[in-house]
C-alpha cells in the first residue's frame, strides 16, 4: 500500500492560486474516487473538488481558511488497492492531468485486463476518438449545463486540454484575450507521489508591527480576484459618468397588474436588450492591441449578484433571442445559484446590468467589469413629488446611472442608449409592442 499525494489542480484557466473553504472529509476517513472532499474558492466561484484517488485520507495539507498555489499538495491517501486499478477511462486515454473519473463513467479496470507496460503505436483513426482531456470541474460543468459536446471541441489548451475559452467559442459567446498565462506544472504534477513532491521553500514575509488599535484581515481569494479586476478596469477604461431620473410609474403598475409575471428586473433587461441592439458599440470590447472595437453580436447580459462572500456577474448567454418570461427565469436561476456559490459564466458577459436599489441606495457611479465597456445600473423606486401635464403628483421615481468607456463612444451616443430605455420603461406597453 502507497500514499499519493493529490496536488491542486488548476480549477479555472489562468488562476494561481485557490483558498480552502472546507474540508468535507477527515483525516482517517475513506474515500473513493471522484468524491467530493474539500470546498474551494477559486476567483469567483466555490468549487467542490473530487480525488482522484480512493482510500484512507492520511494528510489534509491545508487548513480551512489558508490559500494554496495551484500545483501544491492538497491531500495525501493511502491506497487502498493498486492505484492504477482506480484509474478511470481519461487516464487510460492518456492524460496525466485530469481529475480522474470526474463525470465519467464507472467501473474499474480488474488486474487480468490491465494494459502492458509497453503501449503499441496509437494510430491516426484511434487518436481521432480519444476521449476529450478537461482539466477543469468549471470547465466540464459548463459543457455539461450548455449541452456541449466535448468530443466535438477543437482543444486549444496545452498537451490538448480543453479549456473554457474552447467550450464557451463552441456556444459562440465571445472569448476576451486572454493574458499571458503564468508557468504551468508538468502534466505528471497534478497526481504525483507523496514521496515525489519536494515543496520549495518560500522566502518568509515580514512580520508587520502591531498597532494598538489595528486589526488586518488577510485578502481571501476571492477579494484578490476582485481587487485585481477592478484595479484593472480603472487603470484601462477612460470612463464617465451620466444619469437620468425616471418615472417607473407605467412599468410599476404593469407589474402590479399582472403579480405572477415577470419581475422588475426582467422587464428593466428586455428594454436594456433593445437599446443594445440599438447602440451595438456599447456590446463590444475594446481590443488595445489592434485599436479596434469589437463588437459582439449576441448579448450575454451580466446581472450584478450580491452572494455570500461577495458580488459576482453571472451572465445571461444569448438574452436578445429572450421574450421577457425567459429572461425572468434566467436572471432568477443564476441569481439563486450566484448567491450560493455556485455560478458559471462570469468570465463571459458583454454587458452588465446592476439593481443597486435593493441596497436602498439611489445612484452609484460603478465600475466596468472589464473587459465590458459599459454598465447600466437603477436606485431604488421611490415615491417623489413629479410633474405630469402640467399638475403636480406622486410618481414612482427611480435614478438611472451609466457608466461607458469613453474610447466606444461620446456623450451623444450614451445620452440616446439612455433614453432609449428610459422612454421604455415610462412606456412600457408600446416599447414591449415594437420589440
Amino acid at each position: 500500500m502507497s500514499d499519493q499525494t493529490f496536488l491542486l489542480p488548476d480549477l479555472g484557466e489562468g488562476l494561481t492560486e485557490a483558498e480552502v473553504v472546507r474540508w468535507l472529509v477527515q483525516e482517517g476517513d475513506t474515500v473513493e474516487v471522484d468524491q467530493p472532499v474539500v470546498e474551494v474558492e477559486t476567483a469567483k466561484s466555490l468549487v467542490e473538488v473530487p480525488t482522484p484517488y480512493a482510500g484512507r485520507v492520511a494528510t489534509r495539507h491545508a487548513a480551512e481558511g489558508a490559500t494554496l498555489d495551484v500545483g501544491r499538495p492538497l491531500l495525501t491517501v493511502a491506497a487502498l488497492a493498486p492505484a492504477a486499478e482506480t484509474y478511470r477511462e481519461e487516464e487510460r486515454a492518456g492524460s496525466g492531468n485530469v481529475l480522474i473519473g470526474y463525470g465519467t463513467s464507472g467501473g474499474t479496470v480488474s488486474a487480468r485486463r490491465r494494459r502492458p507496460r509497453t503501449r503499441p503505436a496509437v494510430t491516426a483513426a484511434a487518436a481521432m476518438h480519444r476521449v476529450p482531456l478537461v482539466v477543469s470541474p468549471l470547465v466540464r460543468r459548463l459543457a455539461r449545463e450548455s449541452g456541449v459536446d466535448l468530443a466535438t471541441i477543437e482543444p486549444t489548451g496545452a498537451g490538448g486540454v480543453i479549456v473554457r475559452a474552447d467550450v464557451e467559442r463552441a456556444l459562440g459567446r465571445p472569448v476576451p484575450a486572454a493574458a499571458p498565462a503564468p508557468p504551468t506544472a508538468p502534466a505528471s504534477a497534478v497526481a504525483a507521489p507523496a514521496s515525489a513532491v519536494e515543496a520549495p521553500v518560500a522566502a518568509p514575509l515580514a512580520v508587520p508591527v502591531a498597532v494598538p488599535g489595528e486589526r488586518r484581515v488577510p485578502l481571501s481569494g476571492f477579494r484578490k480576484a476582485v481587487s485585481a479586476a477592478l484595479s484593472r478596469s480603472r487603470a484601462e477604461i477612460p470612463e464617465a459618468t451620466v444619469w437620468v431620473d425616471v418615472d417607473a410609474t407605467p412599468l410599476w403598475d404593469l407589474r402590479r397588474s399582472a403579480p405572477d409575471g415577470p419581475g422588475l428586473l426582467a422587464y428593466l433587461a428586455r428594454f436594456v436588450v433593445a437599446g443594445l441592439r440599438q447602440y451595438p458599440m456599447l456590446n463590444a470590447r475594446v481590443d488595445t492591441e489592434r485599436q479596434e472595437i469589437v463588437e459582439f453580436e449576441r448579448i450575454n447580459l451580466g446581472i450584478a449578484v450580491q452572494g455570500e462572500r461577495g458580488l459576482v456577474v453571472p451572465a445571461v448567454p444569448g438574452a436578445e433571442a429572450m421574450t421577457t418570461a425567459q429572461l425572468d427565469t434566467a436572471i432568477r436561476r443564476i441569481t439563486a445559484d450566484a448567491r450560493e456559490g455556485r455560478v458559471a459564466g462570469v468570465e463571459s458577459g458583454t454587458f452588465t446590468l446592476n439593481n443597486y436599489g435593493g441596497f436602498r441606495v439611489d445612484g452609484s457611479a460603478a465600475i466596468i467589469n472589464h473587459p465590458q465597456v459599459a454598465i447600466l445600473g437603477f436606485g431604488r423606486i421611490l415615491d417623489r413629488p413629479w410633474v405630469v401635464g402640467g399638475e403636480l403628483c406622486v410618481r414612482k421615481i427611480t435614478q438611472m446611472s451609466f457608466v461607458f468607456d469613453h474610447r466606444v463612444c461620446d456623450g451623444g451616443t450614451a445620452a440616446g442608449f439612455m433614453r432609449s430605455v428610459a422612454d421604455a420603461i415610462e412606456d412600457p406597453a408600446s416599447a414591449i409592442a415594437r420589440l
